[in-house]
């Protein structure tokens, strides 16, 4: 399967991955653009978020923008984007051991229903790993695979899946040290010449791209299509001279990839920050008190009142879709209350980012959600990363629509107490009773970076404890 999936869309893929940055400047790193000092040597070895706007006082050569920088990093042979062919059977074998589960197929080809003495367990019809996280899996695997003898690191968890960087971990793949801090820094200390550096499914600040070109290493790319997909939007954006807004969470790593590659931008992360700065747009306000509210979503030198004429909307791939729709809809009728109906496209531009798999997921739950009184379901068990955005998403629509639902991250979460540690939309993190007396029906998801897996070792826990509570 997962050869098919390499042979049949490498190739587009490839070329999207290949078209995914945006323009401005090359720059030699100062302080003031992304470099952090470790001590007193040169400070090339921690990062901290990427700046914008003023880092065109630091252009060395004007014609070379960062999508040309980019492009000249993938393009050398020390760059890898494709994978390893000669390991790709052995992977494709290890994966399908590891990630695959029977209870699922099983599910699948029961049209979806599964029913284990006093459970019966509805699966939401699209779920799961999405093509993007299984192919960043693949690709991470084959480089540890290929490279036997070197030392790998990761700039970034792989994907939000404890699961899974745990296996990374276990492979002797050194994760990029935190600095913490607002600054969002990472220690790169540790990297040495000759090592091996994976970029994750996230992407990677072109910061750290031009941090590690300027390194002895190979670098093995596993960037989702999906992203650079976006990164290919806030280009445009920069080519038409607008300010990206993008519907993100500022501090999640795909997020700062992406304001790596904007000049002038401003992240919302919901309607309601949507709406203030659409308030800002039209009726204008408070610069001071803007600025502090968005104080670490915006591009350095922002300035609402110059910057807000002409916008173009993005987003983080794992957002909300039906938020991010409502959100632009708010924009562009913004722009046309301050400027009119004249010439709209000078001030406003809009491209649907979100990806297919975050798309399918939600729509799948919501189909069970409208089935929920119909099939008699006593609550949506939602399977996925903590730090998961798409997961968390997963969560929020059935909550929303009133029908119970726990978000765990893995089936150990299911204790044999009958307790259920769970996520709420909150961040919280707490433990409280879990199944009723009797029968039970129950729905299940799982986010685009969960293993089926996950969701088989989940439903064995669910179906283990009932038959003890019988």
């Amino acid at each position: 399967f997962l050869n098919f999936l390499y042979t049949m869309k490498f190739g587009v893929l490839a070329l999207c991955v290949a078209l995914g940055a945006s323009p401005s400047h090359s720059w030699v790193l100062p302080v003031s653009s992304g470099v952090l000092f470790t001590g007193k040597t040169l400070p090339t070895d921690s990062l901290r978020a990427p700046t914008s706007s003023a880092l065109r006082a630091s252009v060395q050569r004007p014609d070379v923008t960062k999508k040309d920088k980019r492009r000249e990093y993938m393009a050398k042979d020390s760059y890898f984007k494709n994978g390893f062919k000669e390991v790709r059977e052995e992977v494709a074998g290890t994966m399908d051991v590891e990630y695959n589960s029977a209870v699922v197929d099983e599910l699948k080809e029961s049209n979806y229903v599964l029913e284990r003495g006093d459970v019966k367990v509805h699966l939401a019809k699209d779920f799961g790993f999405c093509w993007g996280v299984e192919r960043s899996i693949a690709l991470a695997y084959e480089a540890r695979e290929h490279f036997p003898d070197r030392q790998l690191h990761i700039t970034n968890e792989l994907i939000h899946n404890p699961e899974v960087n745990d296996k990374l971990d276990a492979m002797n793949v050194e994760f990029v040290p935190k600095t913490g801090g607002e600054e969002n820094g990472k220690d790169f200390s540790k990297v040495r010449d000759g090592d091996v550096v994976i970029l994750p499914a996230f992407g990677a600040t072109i910061e750290e791209m031009e941090l590690l070109d300027s390194k002895n290493v190979e670098v093995v790319d596993t960037t989702c299509p999906w992203v650079s997909k976006v990164w290919n939007t806030v280009d445009l954006h920069q080519r038409k001279g607008l300010t990206s807004v993008i519907h993100g969470k500022y501090g999640h790593e795909e997020t700062m990839a992406t304001t790596s590659f904007c000049e002038d931008f401003v992240c919302v992360k919901n309607m309601e920050e949507a709406e203030y700065v659409a308030n800002y747009i039209v009726n204008g306000g408070n610069k001071e008190e803007f600025m502090e509210k968005f104080k670490h979503a915006t591009s350095k030198g922002f300035d609402p009142d110059t910057m807000l004429d002409k916008i173009g909307l993005a987003n983080q791939t794992t957002m909300y879709k039906k938020e991010t729709r409502a959100i632009g809809q708010l924009l562009q009728k913004a722009m046309l209350t301050k400027f009119g109906p004249v010439n709209p496209k000078d001030h406003y531009a809009e491209f649907d980012t979100i990806c297919d798999a975050t798309q399918e997921r939600q729509d799948a739950i919501h189909e069970l959600i409208t089935k929920k009184d119909e099939l008699g379901l006593d609550f949506i068990l939602v399977i996925g990363g903590w730090d998961s955005s798409n997961t968390q998403h997963l969560l929020e629509i059935p909550l929303n629509a009133g029908v119970t639902a726990y978000h765990i991250n893995r089936g150990e979460c299911i204790s044999a107490d009958n307790t259920i540690t769970h996520r709420k939309l909150n961040g919280e993190v707490v433990t409280e009773p879990f199944l009723p007396e009797g029968k039970v029906k129950m729905g299940v998801t799982s986010g685009a970076s969960t293993p089926d897996r996950a969701v088989q070792d989940s439903l064995d826990q669910i179906f283990l404890l009932k038959k003890v509570m019988a």
